[in-house]
């Protein structure tokens, strides 16, 4: 084995298909395809199976992912060690962002890192809240934003700022509404996201205090398939601007704040308590904070640097 193998292994895992690992490495497929079978020739295990949409993980090939995880932080934790004597960002640094996030802020995140991380490496990992947190307190993450995070004994948390749930619905059937109140949502089919994710259970909670029943039609768990609905005229959604906007941009659909009360969500930046704050970890964190400014809201909190 190499830490070659081991890092196209983990990639193609984590991506569940050789032809996104080979676009994320910048490496022809054939060449991911000729590293992982001699990892299987030399293990004696077969690691992945090969299907029509991509490839899944064989019990072996769970076990090593494990392993490979831990393999790629000792190294990257080797490099950040000796780049800090220079204070200068170097490593490997795994970053979560929520799905209404994802699409607004990685493409910039890349721009800040090939122009002035350039000896870093960067992985963008896309999930809810509670599945980043998850990540970061088990290690398989470095840093990521959340919204309203529970707290959690492995896991530092630094507010970036707040964001108010807006209703969104079809341009037609909001036209010269300028608000809604919060309990005339008991009078619309809504389509929110499956229990757990934090925009439901902020809903939730705020129907709890003001003894308002929502109507859920739909529980879907992706925000563009949530948009797609609004659109196609079978309910209502309440997210985010940022959340809006990151995935849609035609008229078909408008938003109007929800009032009586606000709903109100936390944007933060989280990593884990455990990692040692090396130059990499402060130089993404300060881009993850700056960008989220930039491009998801004003509603600034203050930093506590």
């Amino acid at each position: 084995m190499n830490l070659q193998q081991i890092e196209t292994f983990v990639h193609v895992a984590e991506t569940g298909s050789f032809s996104k690992a080979a676009v994320l490495l910048d490496t022809a497929q054939p060449a991911l395809s000729r590293q992982v079978r001699a990892l299987e020739t030399e293990l004696r295990e077969t690691l992945l199976i090969r299907t029509g949409r991509g490839v899944t993980l064989t019990d072996a090939g769970r076990r090593l992912l494990e392993h490979g995880h831990a393999i790629m932080q000792r190294v990257a934790l080797a490099r950040e060690d000796l780049g800090s004597q220079r204070d200068e960002p170097v490593g490997r640094i795994v970053v979560g962002l929520p799905p209404s996030l994802a699409r607004r802020l990685t493409l910039p995140l890349i721009d800040v890192f090939s122009k002035e991380m350039p000896k870093a490496r960067l992985a963008v990992v896309e999930g809810f809240s509670m599945n980043i947190a998850e990540w970061l307190g088990s290690g398989r993450m470095d840093l990521g934003l959340v919204y309203t995070p529970e707290p959690h004994p492995q896991i530092e948390v630094v507010p970036v700022l707040e964001e108010r749930l807006c209703l969104i619905g079809p341009a037609s059937s909001l036209k010269g509404r300028a608000q809604i109140r919060f309990e005339q949502l008991s009078e619309l089919p809504l389509i929110m996201p499956q229990r757990g994710q934090i925009f439901r259970k902020l809903m939730e909670a705020q129907a709890t205090l003001s003894q308002v029943k929502l109507n859920v039609v739909w529980e879907v768990s992706s925000v563009p398939a949530i948009l797609d609905l609004v659109r196609g005229g079978y309910g209502y959604a309440a997210l985010t601007d940022s959340a809006m906007h990151s995935h849609a941009t035609d008229e078909q659909l408008q938003e109007v704040p929800i009032v009586g009360p606000h709903v109100v969500s936390t944007l933060c930046l989280v990593q884990s308590a455990k990692k040692k704050a090396t130059p990499l970890i402060r130089r993404t964190s300060e881009a993850l904070r700056s960008l989220s400014l930039q491009y998801c809201g004003s509603g600034a909190l203050p930093s506590s640097s």
